[in-house]
């Protein structure tokens, strides 16, 4: 393909990358005008927020196997079209309750986009460039958490709550102009076998049991969770703990997520230089370090929000280096089935995100400890996978840059 043809495909995936979590970051300022819009209280705004975390696990694995069997483009088109619709359903919400689950129908919607993003990718590239591909789509997906915030902020305050999903509705039918016109079909065989529980259930099993992708996707899974940690616990942290205001919040929001950019840029000048296992070996032991230094400096109690900022930065910063190369290893052995390997990523992603995060809002007790052990647990166990990754490959168990291999499996 042509430049133009190769960027203007990456910058509509990245796009359809970042439509779920612009989803979740744009109607965050909006959840007190909400709660006074709709009679209720930020708590039961909150579950709105939880509702999307279940569709967006849940809608990934529905989309897999589908995606498998019928193409890429018309499931993507189904799910966008989908999103549309939910998006105003949302916006016209008479109550908390029906917004809660038009948030469900707009996460099922919206992550389709994730799925098949990533399944284009290993459908067009070759194994050796996915990992940079990736890396190229963080920059533009790692901007969502930064721009998102400011924009449902500037909405709610130039009009009301209710605009942002109508925003949301109008982002979804660009992205699905974008599709239909410019995206092409990118798988080249697909599956003759009925799509059924059974054999949908089948295949996720032949992709979770290879051990490269078993390896990988939960090396990677176990970093981001570290992610959610933060996001769940860095607004007590810095607007209840250390006393910012909610514009400081924005920039120190902002400032760690441009590590996250950074990371990932970074990540495309070591692919030269560096094999993609080696490249995850080097950040996962960063972030063992920054683990250990979380820890201790929570024990010493010697965190100032400069210092806490630091460790942040740096946490983001290797995530942005491991996850393109963690996702990219973990797709590369398929070379069928890419639509449920990348549909199990994702939801492998958001279970262990979800876990964490729901573990530091339990253990909340007004300190720094739920979101600092939380993310410290997340990078030690990433590390241990990692560890037992390159034990593993050391052995000959794991082809440290794995041959695309086709998921063979029987009918039934």
């Amino acid at each position: 393909m042509t430049f133009k043809q190769k960027y203007t495909l990456l910058f509509i995936l990245a796009g359809l990358s970042a439509l779920a979590p612009f989803s979740i970051d744009m109607y965050l300022p909006a959840f007190p005008a909400i709660a006074k819009g709709l009679h209720t209280d930020i708590a039961q705004v909150t579950l709105s927020l939880t509702s999307y975390f279940i569709g967006i696990s849940i809608g990934q694995l529905f989309y897999g196997p589908i995606i498998d069997k019928f193409g890429r483009k018309k499931p993507l088109l189904f799910g966008l079209l989908l999103f549309i619709a939910a998006s105003i359903g949302c916006a016209l919400s008479p109550s908390i309750y029906w917004l809660i689950t038009m948030r469900v129908v707009l996460a099922l919607g919206g992550c389709v986009g994730m799925v098949v993003s990533r399944a284009v990718v290993r459908d067009l590239f070759p194994v050796s460039e996915i990992a940079k591909i990736f890396s190229i789509l963080m920059l533009i997906v790692g901007v969502a958490p930064i721009l998102a915030p400011s924009i449902g902020g500037w909405v709610v305050s130039v009009s009301d709550w209710r605009s942002i999903f109508y925003v949301l509705a109008i982002i979804g039918l660009l992205l699905t102009l974008a599709v239909y016109f410019y995206l092409p079909e990118s798988i080249k065989e697909r599956t003759t076998e009925p799509l059924n529980f059974n054999n949908s259930i089948r295949d996720y099993k032949a992709v979770f049991f290879e051990k490269t992708f078993l390896f990988y996707a939960f090396a990677g899974s176990a970093a981001m969770a570290g992610m959610f940690a933060y996001i769940s616990g860095s607004p007590f942290a810095f607007m209840k703990y250390f006393g910012l205001t909610e514009a400081q919040y924005g920039w120190v929001f902002g400032i760690n997520a441009m590590g996250f950019i950074a990371g990932s840029q970074l990540n495309r000048l070591l692919l030269k230089r560096f094999t993609s296992l080696q490249i995850v070996t080097l950040s996962g032991g960063t972030l063992l370090i920054v683990a250990l230094s979380l820890i201790t400096l929570l024990q010493l109690q010697l965190f100032t929000p400069v210092i806490l900022i630091l460790h942040l930065f740096t946490f983001l910063f290797c995530l942005g280096i491991l996850v393109p190369n963690s996702t990219a290893m973990a797709l590369a052995p398929f070379s069928e089935n890419a639509g449920s390997a990348s549909a199990l990523i994702g939801f492998l992603q958001m279970v262990c995100g979800a876990i964490l995060s729901a573990v530091v809002s339990a253990l909340h007790d007004e300190t720094l400890f739920p979101m600092v052990g939380g993310m410290a647990t997340a990078g030690i166990v990433a590390f241990v996978i990692i560890l037992r990754l390159n034990i593993n490959s050391k052995k000959g168990k794991i082809n440290p840059e794995p041959i695309p291999v086709p998921v063979v499996t029987k009918k039934l």
